[in-house]
């Protein structure tokens, strides 16, 4: 016989699945009586929920919304999705960074250890939208309200699959999976070899389209099975509504991105590697918003760099112009950004008026050094001016 704390967290949990249920078939679940469950949902109602009594064919009992939110039951999968999801709120700056990070303070606080340390493993970044130069629902997108699986709306991955690829990239252990491709359609963006052409880039013929949006074929309804795959992970990130593995492929010896929704891992990690630097040593962010533009020039600048910023990435996503952010802590973050010139680009930082910190290219290390000596040369010649235009005064 369970106690009765365990009773009611029981029938709140039934309760919470949406449903009516009969009394009957509560009692045969829980094993008491029917006058039992009635004092138990009695006893949920002086909590806080609202939980409404139906008559007639099919009557039973079914939760409904209150006026405020009471305590809620979860069990180990919904947590974890609950705290992914707040933190990938956190890490895109989805404007509510200190509500987001006060709610996940508050999960994992009540989360059984088991549960801590699996969120605790889970560590990837976040590319905005808007940075990856793609309107949603062109490449590397099925089309709308369709799946590529033949069903509505978009996949989903689970929580262990994102935790298991976060330990592998933490341990540099080589993953085997089974991966499924739609044929026709860039779910490997930037899978051409990473010296080659872009497939999907935008025309510059100015014709007003947006960029990356040139035309793709349509995905086919059923993915195609390819596999196993063996790569070596190097960054796992949330992107466009979709998590994505950027790896090296061991078999093709090349970069690519794959979607998470789409690969079965097909048994333990295997062995260790040596960990190899993106393409022109770019950030993860530049690196996939340039493959998702279809350029391998982090979205047609011919400048692009890696800066940290002493803000916190909520002050920086505001002015960041399409550019992608990436937290780094309560008051730095990192940023990567393009201009047509290195001078250009480093002017255009300084909008942020914050300490800057190259991170890459050397370039524009130099550029910093060219403004410098230009506002330096400029602040003395002002200081100059304004000497010689005060007239002197003569001691009487």
């Amino acid at each position: 016989m369970i106690s009765t704390t365990s009773r009611l967290l029981l029938v709140l949990s039934l309760l919470q699945t949406g449903r009516d249920w009969p009394g009957q078939l509560l009692a045969d679940r829980l094993e008491v009586s029917q006058r039992t469950v009635r004092r138990d949902v009695d006893r949920l109602r002086e909590m806080g929920y609202r939980v409404r009594a139906t008559k007639g064919p099919g009557a039973g009992y079914r939760l409904e919304a209150g006026s405020e939110l009471p305590p809620l039951l979860f069990d180990d999968e919904q947590a974890v999705a609950l705290a992914v999801g707040l933190q990938s709120a956190i890490v895109a700056g989805a404007g509510m960074g200190e509500a987001a990070v006060r709610a996940l303070a508050t999960v994992r606080q009540v989360m059984p250890s088991r549960l801590r340390h699996r969120l605790d493993a889970l560590r990837f970044t976040a590319v905005p939208e808007r940075s990856t130069g793609v309107a949603a629902g062109t490449a590397a997108t099925p089309a709308a309200g369709r799946s590529a699986g033949g069903g509505g709306g978009r996949e989903t991955v689970s929580p262990d699959v994102l935790v298991a690829l976060s330990l592998a990239i933490r341990a540099r252990e080589v993953l085997r999976f089974d991966y499924a491709e739609a044929s026709g359609s860039l779910y490997e963006p930037g899978s051409e070899s990473a010296s080659g052409s872009a497939s999907g880039s935008a025309s510059a013929s100015g014709s007003g389209s947006e960029p990356g949006s040139a035309s793709v074929p349509e995905p086919s309804e059923q993915p195609v099975p390819r596999g196993p795959r063996r790569v070596e992970p190097h960054h796992l990130v949330t992107s466009r509504a979709r998590w994505y593995l950027v790896a090296w492929d061991l078999e093709k010896a090349d970069w690519r991105i794959f979607r998470v929704d789409r690969f079965e891992p097909r048994s333990a990690p295997g062995p260790r590697f040596s960990r190899r630097e993106l393409p022109g040593g770019a950030s993860v962010q530049a690196f996939v918003a340039a493959r998702f533009a279809g350029s391998e020039q982090g979205g047609g600048w011919p400048c692009v760099a890696t800066v940290i910023l002493n803000l916190p990435a909520r002050e920086v996503l505001p002015f960041a112009e399409g550019e992608a952010v990436e937290d780094l802590g309560p008051h730095r973050c990192s940023l990567v950004a393009g201009s047509w010139s290195w001078v250009a680009l480093a002017a255009s930082l300084g909008r942020f008026d914050t300490d800057i910190e190259v991170v890459g290219p050397p370039e524009l290390a130099a550029a910093f050094g060219v403004l410098a000596a230009r506002y330096a040369a400029t602040a003395a010649a002002a200081t100059t001016e304004r000497s010689r235009s005060v007239p002197a005064v003569i001691a009487p």
